[in-house]
């Protein structure tokens, strides 16, 4: 039987930063009190009869910390972006002058903060499932190796790898949540 312990490893391994890169995908998109365009990557609009992120019709400047400028590339789809960007609901309210929309950003309230806090934290926690998920299945097709041919003391070894690996990942996803709710507790 060939080893490829190396192999179950590193097919873990990308599952648990695949989990960690959605994780901080999706926190880019939490208001904090600051202009930051990637809140709009979820707001959709209907371009030529496709829903499309705001980002991909228009282009989005930060003049300044508390102002964003969303240019669209077709001024048709103002009063559309004006109209998704108020049911998103993301606490904007957009101000259009016919050739672009100006979003000045509130601050937000200890509540919402606080919200925002415990939101972050359960999304961290869907990501540390998914790297327990990522662990299990590395265990579980290891013990099948053995029963393959695979030497037990390599399975142990790559056992002891893939935890080693979950260990760091999840103190990289602590650091990655600590340092956004510091960001989200700044006023």
């Amino acid at each position: 039987m060939i080893d490829n312990s190396k192999d179950i490893i590193a097919s873990a391994s990308k599952k648990m930063k695949d989990a960690v890169r959605f994780l901080e995908e999706d926190l880019k998109t939490y208001r904090a009190g600051k202009a930051n365009p990637a809140v709009f990557n979820s707001v959709t609009i209907s371009y030529y009869g496709t829903d499309t992120p705001i980002p991909n019709a228009a282009s989005i400047t930060v003049p300044d910390a508390k102002t964003m400028l969303i240019q669209p590339w077709d001024r048709s789809l103002i009063k559309a972006m004006e109209k998704a960007i108020m049911d998103a609901n993301l606490g904007f309210t957009p101000q259009n002058n016919g050739e672009t929309i100006r979003i000045n950003i509130p601050p937000i309230t200890e509540e919402r903060r606080k919200e925002l806090v415990k939101k972050a934290r359960t999304a961290g926690e869907t990501c540390k499932v998914s790297v327990r998920n990522a662990r299990r299945d590395a265990m579980e097709t290891l013990k099948k190796a053995i029963k393959d041919g695979m030497p037990e003391d390599v399975e142990k070894d790559a056992e002891a790898a893939v935890q080693k690996e979950v260990d760091a990942i999840s103190k990289q996803i602590d650091v990655i949540l600590a340092n956004k709710e510091k960001e989200i507790m700044t006023v």
